[in-house]
């Protein structure tokens, strides 16, 4: 087994909160092991452009509490072709880099997958808010998402009650329903909207209808990106009873900033720490993971080839508790 002398680290794809967190402890880590780190700015696109600088404890001081991502990110569309993953890889060899790990998303696991085949030790963070990716519970800024969208339906509760109108929210998640799911179980939501589920938005529109009948001063109706717009939503449930008065509010990137919650640090710090530890004990082309609060690793290219299952028991509680 060949020894690891220097690894890397990248944030790449959409930022979630923990990102900072997971970046600190992949650099502690290291360091911790006798291993040097370095970063890499602005993703995949960094590393074609040799934007690579050695990194130290101090370069990782207070910003557990910080969101975003300090090593910041950006779209590589010649990362994409096997010219510039091979420009990558020979980027990294050149640079002495015996492993990589790439915190992100699916796009990212993808980037961190083809490095792999083409013999670059690479390892996996589940780093994105949507909670879409498999082989672990969660992913790093999901808790936080979750957290900013149940804040702002609390708040939206308060003024619909006092004008017995309906919300309806949009949330993200264009082909993962989770941030909407969990909000909407923690929240109350009256309605929740996503993609893995079917829907009738009559029997929506029947139901909003008579609980306002029976005394009810408000309905919240959350809705995952993936389903539609919060606007067109709308409009179709006004559309099928005129008295539904709802308005709409579409969280947006509001739900990928901010303090990520002490869950996300804690996960992103655990994930981190194992990914360094299973980089020096010579595994490669690993996604790292969290499931029954144990970790695992599972092939990467095993990872971005399943597709996560919904948590259709959770679905079906959230249901039966919205009566």
């Amino acid at each position: 087994m060949a020894e690891v002398k220097k690894i890397a680290v990248l944030t790449s794809g959409g930022d979630s909160q923990g990102m900072n967190a997971a970046v600190r402890a992949v650099v502690r880590s290291a360091l911790f092991f006798g291993v040097e780190v370095y970063g890499i700015q602005r993703g995949y696109q960094g590393l074609l452009n040799r934007d690579i600088f050695p990194m130290d404890i101090r370069s990782v001081g207070d910003i557990i509490q910080r969101g975003g991502t300090i090593l910041q990110s950006a779209r590589c569309l010649e990362f994409l072709k096997p010219e510039g993953q091979e420009k990558g890889a020979e980027i990294l060899r050149e640079y002495g880099i015996d492993g990589l790990v790439v915190i992100g998303g699916d796009g990212s696991y993808n980037g961190a997958n083809k490095l792999s085949k083409l013999g670059i030790k690479t390892m996996g963070l589940p780093g994105t808010i949507d909670n879409d990716i498999s082989f672990t519970d969660y992913t790093i800024g999901f808790d936080t998402a979750v957290s900013i969208v149940v804040d702002a339906i609390n708040k939206l509760r308060d003024t619909m009650s006092s004008h017995e109108r309906s919300s309806v929210v949009e949330v993200m998640g264009r082909h993962c329903g989770d941030i909407a799911l969990h909000a909407g179980l923690a929240s109350g939501a009256e309605t929740i909207l996503v993609p893995e589920m079917p829907f009738d938005l009559d029997e929506v529109a029947d139901r909003m209808k008579d609980n306002f009948a029976k005394g009810k001063r408000h309905s919240i109706v959350i809705v995952a990106e993936g389903v539609g717009k919060g606007e067109d939503i709308a409009q179709a449930l006004k559309e099928r009873h005129a008295s539904i008065d709802a308005r709409v509010t579409v969280l947006g990137h509001i739900q990928r900033g901010g303090s990520p919650t002490p869950a996300d640090r804690n996960l992103a710090s655990r994930l981190a720490d194992f990914a360094v530890r299973k980089l020096i004990e010579g595994e490669s082309g690993k996604a790292c993971g969290m499931i029954k609060g144990e970790l695992v690793l599972t092939d990467i290219d095993k990872v971005v080839n399943t597709k996560k299952d919904f948590n259709v028991e959770l679905y079906n509680l959230a249901s039966r508790l919205s009566q």
